[in-house]
């Protein structure tokens, strides 16, 4: 045979999976941070900003686990308690975890500036709305309820406790294309503030775009942005750029606010055949 033929969707966009801190609701992604640090406070092991940020989009034990697996903790844990974290220390912590967000959870419930708006548009082009998220299932129904006073409420919801496997598994995300129905996965649009987020949609076959300054990468709040010199902002948004292209996303924007334009660009690459 001379020519082999290959099928091609061509069709629009139908849906897009959003994680929720920091992409949706939590400008900074705030609410996670803050408990991991208070865990390890309260057993006294201070660690960094950097090092509570770092797996951040994980599910919360296995967030949990890779902190107290890090070099630098290690030491600090071994002078105060004269050996290192083991896997009780661990459950322990989720478990205390697990209290500490569903109380603080209702605090940073804030839909992000733009979110709003940018959900309505993609529903107005037709396209249903999941989600994705490090959080428990008892975390996440806190965060839900919040979320709909505030006048968000996706069509799907997955927690990390709903999978064998989170991020950067694809599991999450293809629970949540399944449960709205939709396919291919070349229709769908995964869009997370953290590399494990963006592995969750590549590896899931889907589009993924990265949001460098309303999430975990910044990990600022509005005011904080506000407060930083022009120069160091640009710095720190390169940084987050530059990570997050390295990752493989697709597209990197600086928020939800910017995602209809990236819709158009994915939609004309659809019409041309071309695939994630």
């Amino acid at each position: 045979m001379t020519f082999a033929y290959q099928r091609s969707y061509r069709g629009p966009l139908k849906a897009v999976i959003f994680d929720w801190a920091g992409t949706v609701v939590d400008y900074g992604s705030q609410a996670p941070v803050s408990v991991f640090i208070k865990l390890y406070e309260s057993r006294g092991v201070p660690i960094t900003l950097a090092e509570a940020r770092g797996p951040m989009g994980t599910h919360k034990k296995v967030h949990i686990r890779q902190v107290s697996q890090l070099p630098s903790v290690v030491e600090r844990w071994e002078a105060v308690h004269q050996r290192p974290p083991n896997e009780e220390d661990v459950e322990a912590m989720f478990q205390e975890a697990i209290k500490l967000q569903v109380a603080c959870l209702p605090d940073y419930a804030d839909p992000i500036p733009g979110a709003l708006e940018t959900v309505a548009e993609c529903r107005r082009r037709g396209m249903k709305i999941g989600s994705t998220t490090g959080y428990t299932r008892e975390m996440t129904e806190v965060l839900q309820v919040e979320a709909k006073k505030r006048g968000y409420e996706p069509d799907s919801t997955v927690c990390a406790s709903d999978v064998p496997e989170a991020r950067p598994a694809p599991w999450m995300s293809l629970l949540s294309a399944q449960q709205m129905g939709v396919y291919p996965l070349e229709a769908i649009v995964k869009v997370d503030d953290t590399i494990p987020g963006i592995d969750e949609g590549l590896n899931a076959g889907m589009w993924t775009v990265a949001l460098a300054k309303s999430g975990n990468e910044l990990g600022l709040n509005e005011q904080e942005i506000a407060a930083l010199a022009p120069e160091e902002l640009q710095s720190r948004l390169t940084r987050a750029y530059a990570r997050m292209n390295q990752a493989g996303a697709h597209y990197v924007i600086d928020g939800i606010w910017e995602l209809p334009r990236i819709l158009d660009a994915i939609n004309e690459r659809l019409a041309r055949g071309e695939r994630p």
